[in-house]
């Protein structure tokens, strides 16, 4: 008997572990599953006639796409908008709120450069995974410290992971913010390599496109060059978020991608 006993046990936790990682997966395909609208839908869903603010760009009319930057808004931050200044490129940039207020400066900037800011958690935790309760202040947290410094709350959050369900999209309805997936993503989290962020970006750009990157990583402002003047080429037009949907407006709690 003494001796099966090890079997046992590692089976036992054989069958633990593939349990959580089956929950984990179904979560994600859930959360997949999960209906999203796409920029080019809600602009068809506008009224007729509809017209974008003077002074903007007609995505309708325009090849548009979305740069999109995740994460706590240091350096290099101010090496990325100056890129971005010098390629006429509006982005949207979610950030995280617990440094907010170590980098005013940089966050000044970018509402004062035309940018869009969204809302990308306190801790950058993974919503679906946390109470209503904890949802609610990782946002409600965040939103506030950028109004404190920019005077404006955010419309737009990204959930970390891009992991969202109805407890998310609820809560986010609640606070007035519509959540903000992407077509296209360089996975920079896990290379410093700028040739293969830039060769992930480009082979998935399109129009209409939302693109996830992330500046604290090494490779990814290097890669920007090379990103933006091969998009201009393609002839893009760049855009933030709520620029995309123009003459739409992202709705609370809804999905976009």
């Amino acid at each position: 008997m003494k001796i099966l006993k090890k079997p046992r046990l590692l089976i036992l936790l054989t069958l633990t572990v593939v349990a959580a990682a089956t929950v984990t997966v179904v979560m994600v395909i859930q959360a997949n599953r999960m209906e999203t609208l796409s920029p080019r839908e809600e602009r068809d869903r506008a009224a007729s006639g509809a017209g974008v603010p003077s002074g903007q760009v007609d995505c309708r009319k325009v090849k548009c796409i979305a740069l999109t930057f995740d994460g706590n808004p240091g350096e290099p931050t101010d090496r990325l908008m100056d890129l971005l200044k010098e390629y006429k490129a509006p982005s949207t940039f979610f950030l995280e709120g617990r440094r907010i207020h170590k980098f005013p400066d940089v966050v000044r900037r970018i509402a004062k450069e035309g940018h869009e800011i969204g809302d990308h958690t306190w801790t950058h935790a993974v919503l679906t995974d946390v109470s209503d309760a904890q949802i609610r202040d990782e946002l409600r947290r965040t939103a506030r410290a950028i109004a404190s410094i920019t005077g404006s709350e955010p419309t737009l959050m990204r959930p970390p992971q891009g992991r969202t369900d109805d407890r998310v999209s609820k809560v986010s309805k609640e606070l007035r913010m519509a959540q903000v997936l992407w077509t296209v993503t360089a996975k920079d989290y896990e290379t410093d390599d700028t040739a293969l962020i830039t060769e992930r970006i480009l082979a998935g750009a399109d129009r209409d496109g939302i693109i996830l990157l992330h500046p604290l990583h090494k490779g990814t402002v290097p890669a920007m060059p090379s990103i933006l003047k091969a998009l201009s080429k393609q002839g893009y037009t760049f855009v933030t978020v709520s620029q995309l949907l123009a003459p739409a407006k992202a709705e609370p709690g809804k999905i976009y991608k």
